[in-house]
């Protein structure tokens, strides 16, 4: 999950720097960057990957 959030800053940050949009001070691309490099380090470190659970084995008889 967080790593489509970071996506999605990334695509927000390539557009602003892009188009050369004039952003406030806190949406700059670089700021976007880093916060797009936050979310995907929190996906790789695990958070947000969703419930896991071990899979019910079944017993051969």
């Amino acid at each position: 999950m967080f790593a489509a959030v970071g996506a999605v800053v990334f695509a927000i940050a390539y557009l602003i720097n892009v188009t050369s949009t004039s952003t406030d001070a806190a949406f700059t691309p670089q700021s976007l960057t880093i916060a797009g490099l936050f979310f995907v380090a929190l996906h790789l470190a695990g958070f947000g990957a969703g419930w896991s659970y071990a899979p019910r084995r079944r017993r051969r008889r």
